[in-house]
């Protein structure tokens, strides 16, 4: 008797070891399944058009207008970004309503520093038709500031226009300085 329930004890046991062994290794599965999804984007939008405001007695004043064929949300990740992988197009408005576009192949948003990399035929047109031209332009929103380390040529048709390796500019376009990579002033208008 003694050694009838010791055998079904150890089948019992057993049992309990294999499926545990079987339900671990499909939960590592799921596990892997997981990761991969991590790294997915968590959403993906189409035709946006985003708008960043900026309070003045109650009443948003758009300071900037974001729109592009589609987007790529990666909100699930521990520094959470937005993907535009078909370009953008980004309006910048100053007090007065004036816009400064910007264009660009590609572009991502860190949400954490409300920064935009733009990358990729980057082409700035201001109201007095002025362009700028680059490979590669940062926008900082909430300092509403535009800068790069790369080089930038400019077009002016109401001052001289120049190339530098170094473009910094408020978002307005009205105070911006473009430097060679030696420290030399190019340009300051």
């Amino acid at each position: 008797m003694k050694r009838q329930i010791l055998h079904i004890n150890k089948v019992i046991v057993t049992a309990i070891v294999v499926t545990m062994f079987f339900s671990c290794k499909n939960n590592f599965k799921e596990v892997q399944k997981i990761g991969v999804l991590q790294n997915q984007p968590i959403g993906e939008a189409k035709n946006i058009n985003l708008k960043y405001t900026e309070a003045e007695d109650s009443i948003g004043r758009v300071v900037a207008n974001l729109e592009s064929p589609k987007m790529l949300d990666y909100s699930n990740r521990e520094f959470s970004f937005s993907e535009f992988p078909e370009g953008v197009r980004l309006s910048l408005y100053d007090e007065d309503g004036r816009k400064n576009i910007v264009l660009a192949d590609y572009a991502i948003v860190y949400n954490a520093t409300d920064l935009i990399d733009l990358q990729g035929n980057v082409i700035l047109v201001t109201p007095q038709n002025d362009s700028l031209f680059a490979e590669q332009l940062y926008y900082d929103q909430s300092r509403e500031w535009l800068f790069t380390n790369l080089p930038v040529q400019l077009k002016s048709s109401t001052s001289n226009s120049g190339r530098g390796d170094i473009f910094d500019s408020d978002s307005k376009f009205k105070n911006y300085t473009i430097l060679e990579g030696r420290g030399d002033m190019i340009l300051k208008d």
